[in-house]
């Protein structure tokens, strides 16, 4: 079904970029093909997938909702279609979740979350520890569902399941994470702090990580006694289903998480249920700015990870081998759809003769189907997404840029349809709009300079602070680095710098909005109020007690 996008921004409040980039509700049914259009051994993974789990479905069927308990098939007059990348094959539709649907996964959250606050935490820990268990077991399923609606590379997918079931085991240390904090403040008066659940919670998951950022919010709001409704991308809600079914199978009550679908009307409706307490989101900019205003708007406790520029600094004392290699990876690893990728290196001094190497390091990597053997980077999400890419790599030629690697015109054989941008490689200043806008797609833009000042100047001046990384073999220069720059999260010799789940995220400046950032202890502090109670039992007043006759005094 198409919806005109100025009818749809009139109606929703959101901006038309909005709806175009980050919420398509559409697909040219001239350019989707049934599913005996894959290889045999991927149609067979498809059909796998299809017969194994309840929720999901990857053969050109419904995906459901899954609502106190239930995958329930949608009563939806609008779906949506999930693509594979690589091949542009029908996998699945996915409903624009009615409002009576909605309202009845609220109220079935609502419901179990008056039992589910008073399980006792080792009940919420086991849970937790059975979940875990559950994932390590199931791994490959959820794995195949990502390569299949988003496209990576298996490897790739292994790993995003991976960094979720990390924040799983975390999650089993809630019986110790959780206490609160007692102390005597007079004679006989106790003051006590207590970490309780807000209620109702809801999760709003990119594209980009179908199975990280569900695990990110799914063990922490429910280890905490809150119950969850979780929204993942209509563009690959496959993982999530998995992951909500094997939930079901590690002993979650029903109700306490919730799975609905859908788009700009579904977000909203997160955004101004007054039974939801608190909402986590993951995503670009414009969705994120919306959320978390309308959020905040109506009383919601809101947490948005947003847009990014992630700057690599390669200082000419640099282990040469491992800084060029590093930004290989962290710049075209998951086709650059990464809020951590490394988009933008900085190449100080006599590093600057290093870029010929690294453009030729990068022309070696293999562009294929994500099943595909020796794979390093598979298809971007949608041919929008690829056009806005390949958009953003001719700006750069007509601003002055030189693009020494252009990976517009790349043919993958096998998958002459698919949404393919090779490894691109762009010498550009900090004027033009390659560097200017995140582009999330396998483009690496190179700036020079002269000092590590210089660099940090660059840095300090971008808007976003989710990460950024230092190459160097000086402790001197590192400790400079990691004190002067305005990023939240810093590696030294590691392009990726995202914390373990015992930690916290911490990217921050136009990288997120909010208070309270994601996992880690301030991820318990987002799921939970404290509650402070001061009480009084006189020692004198015990049973069996003499009476005192001497003159109170205060103490």
């Amino acid at each position: 079904m198409t919806i005109s996008l100025a009818r749809a921004s009139r109606a929703t409040g959101l901006p038309r970029g909005l709806l175009a980039r980050q919420v398509t509700t559409s697909t040219d049914r001239r350019t989707r093909k049934p599913l005996i259009d894959l290889k045999p051994e991927i149609r067979e993974k498809a059909e796998l997938l299809s017969s194994s789990w309840k929720g999901t479905n990857a053969s050109g069927g419904n995906t459901k909702n899954y609502i106190g308990g239930e995958f329930v098939e949608s009563k939806a007059d609008k779906w949506i279609d999930v693509l594979d990348p690589s091949t542009q094959t029908l996998l699945t539709k996915v409903p624009e979740t009615t409002s009576a649907e909605f309202d009845a996964a609220v109220d079935a959250a609502s419901t179990a979350y008056a039992s589910w606050r008073k399980t006792s935490v080792l009940t919420r820990q086991r849970f937790a520890m059975e979940l875990q268990h559950q994932i390590r077991k199931h791994s490959d399923a959820i794995a195949t569902s990502i390569v299949l609606e988003q496209g990576k590379t298996m490897a790739d997918a292994q790993g995003d399941v991976l960094r979720g079931l990390q924040v799983v085991e975390t999650a089993c240390a809630i019986t110790s994470t959780l206490m609160g904090d007692k102390i005597e403040v007079s004679k006989d008066m106790d003051t006590e702090t207590r970490r309780l659940p807000l209620g109702v919670c809801a999760s709003i998951a990119p594209f980009n990580f179908p199975a990280m950022i569900p695990l990110w919010t799914i063990p922490m709001a429910t280890v905490t006694g809150n119950t969850l409704i979780l929204k993942p991308s209509e563009r690959d809600p496959g993982a999530a289903m998995i992951i909500a079914e094997l939930c079901e199978r590690a002993g979650l009550p029903p109700g306490v998480v919730n799975i609905v679908h859908g788009t700009v009307p579904t977000v909203n409706a997160v955004c101004d249920h007054p039974d939801i307490r608190a909402i986590s989101f993951v995503g670009g900019n414009r969705a994120g700015q919306h959320i978390y205003e309308r959020g905040t708007k109506n009383g919601k406790r809101v947490q948005a990870n947003l847009g990014a520029k992630n700057h690599a600094v390669i200082m000419p004392d640099a282990n040469k081998n491992l800084a060029l290699n590093s930004i290989i990876g962290a710049a075209f690893g998951a086709a650059g759809q990464r809020c951590m990728a490394i988009s933008v290196a900085i190449l100080v001094g006599e590093a600057k003769q290093w870029l010929p190497e690294l453009v030729e390091r990068a022309k070696k990597l293999n562009v294929n189907g994500g099943f595909e053997k020796g794979a390093d980077l598979g298809p971007l999400i949608s041919p929008a997404a690829k056009q806005r890419v390949t958009g953003l790599i001719a700006s750069a030629e007509s601003e002055g840029g030189r693009i020494l690697l252009d990976g517009r015109h790349i043919s993958i054989p096998d998958y002459p349809d698919g949404n393919f941008v090779g490894p691109t490689v762009i010498e550009a200043a900090t004027s033009m709009t390659c560097y200017k806008e995140e582009i999330f797609g396998p483009v690496l833009v190179v700036l020079e300079a002269d000092t590590l000042d210089d660099a940090l100047s660059v840095i300090n001046s971008n808007p976003y602070g989710n990460g950024t990384a230092i190459f160097t073999q000086s402790g001197a220069t590192a400790r400079k680095f990691e004190h002067e720059v305005e990023v939240g999260q810093i590696g030294i010799n590691v392009p990726i710098p995202v914390p373990l789940p015992m930690f916290s995220w911490s990217g921050n400046k136009g990288s997120f909005l909010g208070d309270i950032s994601f996992y880690g202890k301030n991820g318990i502090n987002f799921y939970t109020q404290n509650k402070t109670i001061t009480s009084l039992w006189k020692a004198e007043d015990a049973l069996g007690s003499k009476a005192s006759v001497d003159m109170p005094t205060m103490r």
